[in-house]
């Protein structure tokens, strides 16, 4: 019996990423017995109440990941970047997470994340054309 399919465009992008997030959590898990997994977010604000930076990512099964870490131009230089990191870096800790990694391109903060002790792992030339992707890890405590 063939099955017939149909491929559609979806208007809510965020649900249907966080769908697909929960399916493959829902698969993962079970094959390495670890349903530890976590979602973090912080953001720093001014004396406004502005957000004028913010972290995010993941910690499971003894990893982590930095999704996302912004700070505003008009605060860049004033430690606030350096809060961030280190208070993800806390959470995977906190979650007993040996290592975290962080993905970025050349124009954005490499140089930002080996000052803090990652390292890169991986490096693709040319994405986007006259840039550099890095995959950086740092180990965080003993595994």
């Amino acid at each position: 019996m063939q099955k017939e399919f149909h491929i559609t465009t979806e208007d809510d992008h965020l649900r249907i990423i966080q769908f697909l997030e929960d399916r493959l959590y829902e698969f993962n898990g079970p094959l390495l017995n670890r349903h530890d997994g976590r979602l973090f977010a912080f953001t720093a604000r001014n004396r406004n109440n502005t957000i004028v930076g913010g972290i995010a990512g993941w910690t499971w099964a003894g990893i982590g990941e930095i999704t996302q870490l912004w700070v505003d131009a008009s605060v860049r230089t004033t430690g606030i970047g350096k809060l961030l990191l280190e208070t993800a870096i806390a959470e995977a800790t906190n979650n007993n997470c040996q290592k975290i990694m962080v993905r970025t391109f050349s124009f954005q903060a490499p140089k930002f994340y080996r000052k803090y002790g990652f390292e890169t792992v991986h490096t693709i030339d040319d994405f986007p054309a006259g840039y550099q992707y890095h995959i950086l890890t740092k180990t965080i405590s003993a595994c």
